[in-house]
């Protein structure tokens, strides 16, 4: 017997962060909490709305969330980014997410350039 699900079900998972993102950081560790991806690991940051994430399908199996690139962004903390963190504030603060990314030495002052990056559900196998 075949196995399927109704896309609605894993795009609800991607609306969820839809509906509560407020910003992108870039971390020098893994954050874990809302308070280290904004605060204690957060080397840049800029603000991410719903428009900055669309929701399609995948052409193998699936659904995907695709987080738009973010040019010149100020870097507040001078150290090596190894994380992309999801944050929201949207009636409570919290913690959506959490990606690697390609390791790179940021200096203070400069910016960096975070570019667009998918995250994906598979269908039910």
């Amino acid at each position: 017997m075949a196995k399927s699900q109704n896309d609605l079900m894993l795009d609800a998972a991607f609306d969820w962060i839809r509906a509560r993102v407020t910003q992108m950081t870039v971390c020098s560790t893994q954050p874990t909490t809302y308070a280290q991806a904004t605060s204690t690991y957060k080397l840049a940051d800029v603000p991410l709305t719903s428009t900055g994430i669309a929701v399609a399908d995948v052409a193998v199996n699936g659904r995907k969330m695709t987080i738009a690139a973010k040019s010149g962004v100020t870097i507040d903390v001078s150290c090596t980014a190894a994380h992309i963190a999801l944050a929201g504030s949207t009636g409570a603060t919290v913690l959506l997410f959490v990606t690697t990314c390609t390791t790179q030495a940021l200096t203070s002052g400069g910016t960096v350039d975070i570019p667009a990056w998918t995250d994906t559900i598979s269908d039910v196998a």
